[in-house]
């Protein structure tokens, strides 16, 4: 006979299984009286591709369990990583949970909590006993996609977010400082591409040489590559937002970083361009095309940092005037951002976004700004510093 095991202490059960770290979602329906019910669920997950299922373990002792019980159907809304406001709200015992939350009816009439990152609409398959829980198993029905933003995760008993490697910078030989911008740039970048699309990058300076610390988003042409950690030179013309702020000295160094020849004025020029909008674009051409293509392959490794040397200096940037077909070729914007004292510490880049058609530019531009200057505060910074 084998022996009895231990009885397990029910604190350190739950703090050893609070090292694995699970994803929030919320289980909505609607009760007999077609009003919207949720219940916030950290114990979901996929059962069977044949026939599709998923499952998850509610409490036997939960009252909003109580009022979802009964109902045939039900939809999952996996929350996203800015959540957490929604997440209180819809787990507490407000009789009014759905007050404020924006929410909308799938085709079957479930509620789907807007601004998660996915969806999944199920019928009720079976019920079965789970100890001090019940298992639910759903049959999906129907499911998507919704947004391309992070998880919201429950783990050591607090809520966090999911960071990929691939979109953090440690390694990169950024200061402790600069690692903290990136860590504070991401959601703003996330929410722009979330309401642009394409792809938006952070970058620093380390060195004489311009580094992305963060992606988010990702190109309107696919694709999953990630540019974090990848260099180019600080020399014109790239880097023009960092430099339009510098002090003189510091100018004429950025300057003269590479033989300009005639092109001197033209990138001089360029600067003061810069300082009075407030942003920087690029124009569509042969070289931008090469130039992205040349990133990612250096990106996933098909080739190397060599390969982008020398490109710069075909890019075309910051145009003096904005005419309507200029803005028509805009394919890259960058926008500052500033710390306390004044220095350009970030660079938000957009880049790789949908085709601009009519006045649309001009709010991706918008857009941008506001979020480098949302950034800005976040950092003790403000707005542009008159130069």
């Amino acid at each position: 006979m084998g022996q009895t095991p231990s009885p397990i202490d029910p604190g350190f059960y739950r703090q050893v299984l609070g090292q694995y770290p699970t994803g929030v979602c919320v289980v909505t329906a609607r009760d007999a009286n077609a009003e919207p019910i949720a219940m916030v669920v950290g114990s979901f997950t996929s059962v069977s591709l044949d026939p599709p299922l998923v499952a998850f373990f509610p409490d036997r002792r939960s009252s909003s369990w109580a009022k979802l019980r009964g109902c045939e159907q039900f939809c999952v809304s996996i929350l996203a990583a800015d959540q957490e406001p929604v997440c209180r709200k819809l787990a507490s015992k407000d009789p009014d949970k759905f007050s404020g939350v924006a929410h909308r009816a799938s085709a079957r009439g479930n509620p789907v909590v807007e601004g998660v990152v996915a969806w999944i609409e199920c019928e009720r398959y079976a019920i079965s006993d789970a100890g001090d829980h019940e298992m639910v198993l759903g049959r999906v029905l129907d499911l998507d996609v919704a947004g391309e933003g992070l998880p919201l995760l429950f783990f050591q008993g607090g809520y966090g977010r999911f960071t990929p490697a691939s979109m953090g910078a440690e390694g990169q030989g950024l200061s402790l400082s600069q690692l903290r911008e990136m860590d504070l740039a991401r959601p703003e970048m996330e929410r722009l591409v979330g309401r642009i699309g394409g792809r938006c990058v952070a970058s620093v300076r380390l060195g004489d040489d311009l580094v992305v610390g963060a992606s988010a988003g990702q190109a309107e042409r696919g694709g999953t590559t990630t540019l974090v950690g990848r260099r180019l030179p600080f020399a014109p013309p790239t880097g023009t937002v960092f430099a339009a702020w510098l002090a003189a000295g510091e100018v004429e160094r950025w300057l003269h970083r590479r033989d300009l020849g005639a092109r001197e004025q033209a990138a001089r020029t360029a600067l003061e361009t810069v300082r009075r909008r407030g942003y920087s674009v690029g124009l569509l051409s042969d070289a931008q095309h090469d130039l992205s293509d040349r990133l990612v392959a250096s990106a996933d490794e098909s080739g190397s940092q060599a390969d982008i040397e020398g490109l710069p200096d075909a890019l075309s940037y910051d145009p003096p005037d904005l005419t309507p077909e200029t803005c028509r070729a805009i394919r890259v914007i960058s926008a500052p951002v500033f710390s306390g004292d004044g220095r350009v510490v970030v660079a938000l880049t957009l880049h790789d976004f949908p085709k601009p058609e009519g006045s649309s530019i001009q709010a991706y531009i918008d857009d941008l700004v506001d979020s480098a200057a949302s950034l800005s505060r976040k950092l003790g910074g403000s707005a542009a510093p008159t130069p």
